[in-house]
């Protein structure tokens, strides 16, 4: 018999005990293969909501260069409550502001948005304070000794029985409201917020630190085998070579 068909022989039985070894290794259990899969489901959830809570007001921003705000009061109900968020779009010709447009602006003396509509445009004058009575006196414009006006908005809140108590001057309007999104509010402000990010991102490191310890400790009580098909049928076919 010529060396190749003691080897071919050899290989043949190599491969049959390999085969008869795998038959032989133990199944792992179904739970073993559920576990991993719904630890994996968990990361991604989590991550996945974490991710969109941030990658969201950054496309409007970025793609649509528009704000999304978080409605924090009811004053504007049932046009939208608290817990909303509207998309906001910037100014960029006041002269195109019209009434019953709903726009975001900052009340004299606040640096807090408000949010509410616009129920008339009209031309105020320009005051300052005198500087010897410390009173609050029109501008004048000096060709004409007439006071200098510029336009201003009376706004009102939908769920407020009162008209807002001062003139907005346009040069405090934030942009104007171009839709709204109902609970995208308080899903962001949540999830932007110290027991959000914990909820949101913790599980998922914990998990992800309970599955690389599992591993490493599998490894270290896994039993070392011998690769199959090494034996002296193989080694005596290659020295006949």
């Amino acid at each position: 018999m010529s060396a190749l068909t003691l080897r071919t022989g050899a290989l043949a039985g190599a491969g049959l005990r390999a085969r008869d070894a795998a038959r032989r290794l133990p199944r792992p259990p179904r739970g073993r293969l559920l576990l991993p899969a719904l630890a994996w489901a968990l990361v991604a959830l989590c991550a996945g909501a974490y991710a969109a809570s941030v990658a969201v007001p950054l496309w409007y921003q970025h793609v649509r260069e528009q704000r999304l705000l978080i409605v924090t009061s009811g004053s504007m109900a049932p046009s939208f409550e608290a817990g909303d968020a509207v998309v906001l779009q910037e100014v960029d010709d006041p002269s195109r502001l019209r009434a019953g447009q709903v726009v975001s602006f900052w009340p004299q003396g606040s640096d807090d948005l408000v949010t509410h509509r616009i129920e008339k445009l009209l031309m105020l004058p320009v005051y300052e304070q005198d500087t010897a009575s410390g009173s609050m006196v029109p501008v004048l414009d000096p060709s004409t000794s007439q006071p200098i006006t510029r336009q201003h908005l009376l706004t009102r809140g939908d769920a407020n029985p009162a008209r807002d108590a001062d003139a907005v001057p346009l040069s405090r309007v934030r942009g104007v409201v171009l839709g709204v999104h109902p609970g995208w509010g308080a899903a962001l402000d949540w999830a932007h917020s110290r027991a959000g990010r914990l909820t949101l991102l913790g599980p998922p490191l914990a998990v992800l630190a309970a599955m690389e310890l599992a591993s490493m400790t599998g490894a270290r009580r896994r039993p070392a085998v011998e690769a199959p098909g090494a034996g002296p049928g193989v080694s005596d076919a290659l020295l006949l070579d």
